[in-house]
């Protein structure tokens, strides 16, 4: 294991032990040491939101609102414990978990003791299983991309195709919650007509390879990014694109309020807030396990927080433990920050996972739609199209690449220097600060790559996000 003096400086960019500061007081200090959590909202919104918990709705319905919800909440718990202990010892979540008892491997290597504990390597596992999480998350961009700026002839026809097929399902929605006599109703079906006409002959299991070229690039764009940036970049970056998709998808929900077919009921949040999805069967209740794997934070997340704590610097204002009133006074401050923090976040992404999870159950449940494979995203832009019409795709798409390329981004900056900071926790390496940076960054390029190659052999977005929920 490292030292405690060590822990401070190689997380907190080398800096000394004097940079020890005392806590805000204020609540508008608080909210100026805030960070944390904002990058870990960033790294959760993508996957478990808009993914996982969009089609649990679109597949179960409104249900499982309570298990939701319930999801989210609990395990903010655990996270604020983990992140404690790492302020008030200096110690990385994974030193805090390699010392836990139980049984391991134990081996030498290049002369130095390796010894990895039963925890640290089903956390190996999951984390192998979260590349798999990250490449379908990068080929729901590469999909966005290839809807909005196709590379290929056929991409075009596909895409022209496709939009008229998911108009046309919106249209039929339409014209089933219509009176009989309605006057526009006549006019609506011929315009249904003539909209199956124009894709009735086209082949949509032939898919073009646009989301895949797309899928590539963005990969090596994050890995360009990855080996430049630090916390601060990170932070802001993550904050700007979470942020501006969900107020559009807030506004998108209330304003779905409006329309009688697709409007939600006070009789549907009962039925979500229930008991009701102990007897939906076990095909739901396996969906139900790994959305909630998944929602909120998830093993991976909760290991990470910790470090994007100690790199913001918490500890380092704590200081190295002493056993005086002082440090015990300002360690508590700095604890009070760190549950501001995290509980603010959770806040966020439990607000985004319940309106993603109340449109899959409003709309896309309604139409019978499943996102899933190479047609995720677009199925996904179909619960925008009662509210923003012809424009839905395009706000859609927007809010798609910025909610997932935010969550790829930042998943592989905490997987970056998590899996750094392993190989000095179980003794394959013996890491300084420059080693350290060294390997952040290398990692930070080559993790995207490595993620895209699992989205590229099997292009099925919403399955690898699910999987990766059920080891979590």
């Amino acid at each position: 294991a490292h030292s405690q003096s060590g822990a401070y400086g190689r997380l907190g960019g080398g800096m000394a032990v004097s940079e020890v500061r005392e806590p805000p007081r204020t609540f508008l200090g608080i909210l100026r040491t805030l960070g944390p959590g904002l990058i870990l909202a960033g790294s959760i919104v993508g996957s478990g939101e808009l993914i996982a918990a969009t089609q649990t709705g679109a597949k179960a319905g409104f249900i499982f609102l309570g298990l939701i919800i319930f999801g989210c909440v609990i395990k903010v718990f655990v996270q604020v414990e983990i992140a404690r202990y790492a302020i008030s010892s200096g110690k990385t979540s994974l030193e805090a978990l390699n010392e836990a008892p139980g049984p391991g491997i134990r081996f030498q290597w290049r002369g130095r003791p390796v010894f990895a504990n039963w925890i640290v390597l089903f956390w190996m596992a999951t984390m192998i299983a979260g590349l798999g999480q990250l490449g379908g998350i990068v080929g729901g961009v590469g999909q966005a991309m290839a809807i909005s700026v196709p590379l290929t002839t056929k991409g075009k026809e596909y895409n022209q195709a496709a939009e008229v097929k998911a108009q046309a399902q919106i249209l039929e929605k339409q014209i089933e919650a219509m009176a009989a006599d309605a006057t526009n109703r006549s006019a609506a079906i011929e315009e249904l007509n003539r909209s199956r006409k124009v894709f009735a002959d086209y082949d949509f299991t032939v898919r073009p390879p646009d989301d895949k070229y797309w899928a590539v690039l963005l990969a090596v764009f994050a890995s360009f990014l990855l080996v430049r940036g630090g916390f601060g970049f990170i932070e802001a970056f993550s904050t700007i694109l979470v942020a501006s998709f969900t107020l559009v998808t807030i506004g998108n929900l209330f304003a779905l309020q409006s329309h009688d077919a697709w409007s939600i009921h006070a009789a549907n949040l009962h039925e979500g807030l229930g008991l009701s999805f102990l007897s939906s069967g076990t095909d739901n209740l396996g969906l139900a396990l790994a959305t909630f794997g998944i929602i909120g934070v998830g093993a991976s997340e909760i290991v990470a927080y910790p470090y994007w704590c100690l790199e913001k610097g918490y500890a380092r204002w704590t200081g190295p433990r002493e056993e005086s009133e002082t440090w015990l006074q300002r360690a508590r401050g700095w604890m009070r920050v760190l549950q501001w923090d995290a509980w603010a976040s959770m806040v966020v992404y439990t607000f985004c996972t319940v309106v993603f999870y109340l449109l899959g159950a409003a709309v896309l449940s309604r139409l019978g739609l499943i996102p899933e494979k190479q047609d995720l995203i677009r199925t996904l832009s179909a619960m925008y199209l009662p509210v923003f019409g012809g424009w839905a795709q395009t706000v859609f798409l927007f809010g798609a690449f910025a909610v997932l390329f935010s969550t790829f981004f930042v998943s592989n900056a905490g997987k970056s220097r998590m899996f750094t900071d392993v190989t000095g926790v179980i003794g394959v390496l013996e890491l300084d600060d420059e080693r350290r940076k060294k390997g952040v960054r290398l990692l930070g390029g080559v993790l995207p790559l490595l993620c895209v190659l699992v989205y590229v052999a099997w292009p099925n977005p919403a399955r690898l996000v699910v999987f990766s929920g059920m080891m979590q």
